[in-house]
């Protein structure tokens, strides 16, 4: 099947569910990254393999996001055939392979009993050195590494496969009992694909990164692990903590906005008119993403927005115009007057969660 359209490939993969989906970053309608977003979210399709192909360099950000390949342009046939040799051998596994590296025996046992199941082989060491070993006799489609080991750090363990072009594509999940600092942090986020600090909420975070890195169908999963998935989704780490600033002349919408957020954790602060938006972005730093309705009086949308890239201090502020027409030409005024992306009343809310990570993510990055 093909999709000219990122809006219709999405479409596609959730009404016929393939096997495996060859997804280009830059489409129109909807770009590549909130399509393969929606896709990992949405859990009747999480599991369906996306091999990304991009003109850009993007590996790291694609295997973040729960891609199984990244692939650069121009393809030639050699790497076609190497995607459709991947495929198929990907369908022919009967069983997902994971590796866990953890040097404290009760932990190991925890991790074993969370994750195995008849479709995960699970593979537990204890150190850096017989990782290394397992690494050479065997491939796996995940590992879970705790940083602090015998001999041998976890850090050094990454280093090591990031420097082996069979183990680029292999998703590290830390799994840590040490808090980490700031720039611990910014470290290791350039290497892993996700960091779990080991808390009372992080069997349940552990268990869904390892289903989606390992593309696990979650209806095959028992009862007590989808019970357990529910709960991670309801709550989205990605959300949690960061600071969306919500313009809009009408409270009814602030409200529900507000009621979306609140559910992730994420907080929220808002404005009833351009000239208020412009207050809250000078006395709040810390915002993060603003979500800007056009239609207000007296200061529109536009004219909101392209007050705000005047100042160079938000140049790069992720701003997602909120429109209730969905006319390619508003698109594109929307655009042209400042905005990173836009949404079309009434708002789907898992389109607007999706796009809010997306350009987190961007800002982030």
């Amino acid at each position: 099947m093909v999709a000219t359209s990122g809006d219709a490939g999405l479409l596609c993969a959730q009404e016929y569910k393939p096997d495996a989906i060859i997804l280009d970053i830059n489409l129109p309608v909807m770009n590549g990254w909130t399509v393969l977003d929606r896709i990992k979210h949405d859990v009747k399709i999480r599991h369906i393999p996306v091999h990304i192909v991009t003109g850009d360099d993007v590996r790291q950000r694609s295997l973040k996001q729960g891609a199984i390949s990244c692939l650069q342009k121009p393809l030639n046939d050699d790497s076609l055939k190497n995607i459709f040799s991947h495929i198929d051998s990907f369908q022919k596994q009967k069983h997902k392979q994971l590796l866990v590296v953890e040097d404290n025996e009760k932990q190991r046992a925890a991790i074993i009993d969370l994750i195995g199941n008849g479709d995960v082989h699970v593979t537990a060491v204890s150190s850096a050195e017989e990782a290394r070993v397992k690494l050479s006799e065997q491939e796996f489609h995940c590992m879970v590494l705790d940083l602090s080991l015998p001999k041998e750090s976890g850090l050094s363990l990454i280093k090591y496969i990031k420097k082996n072009p069979k183990l680029t594509n292999l998703p590290i999940i830390i799994y840590t009992g040490r808090e980490l600092s700031a720039e611990e942090e910014t470290t290791l986020n350039a290497v892993a694909e996700t960091i779990i600090v080991k808390n009372v909420k992080s069997p349940e975070r552990l268990l869904d990164e390892t289903a989606l890195f390992l593309h696990r169908v979650e209806s095959k999963l028992p009862e007590s692990k989808r019970q357990m998935l529910q709960q991670v989704h309801e709550n989205d780490p990605q959300l949690s903590g960061r600071t969306v600033l919500i313009v809009d002349d009408d409270v009814r919408n602030i409200f529900t906005l507000t009621s979306v957020f609140e559910a992730h954790d994420t907080v929220t602060l808002h404005a009833e008119s351009g000239k208020q938006a412009l207050e809250k972005l000078k006395q709040h730093p810390e915002i993060e993403i603003v979500l800007m309705d056009i239609m207000m009086p007296e200061m529109d949308g536009y004219e909101t927005m392209q007050l705000i890239r005047k100042n160079k201090k938000f140049k790069s502020l992720p701003i997602i115009a909120v429109t209730a027409k969905a006319m390619m030409e508003d698109r594109q005024k929307c655009l042209d007057a400042g905005a990173s992306d836009y949404i079309v009343k009434p708002v789907d809310t898992e389109q607007l969660l999706s796009l809010v990570r997306v350009w987190l993510y961007k800002e982030r990055g």
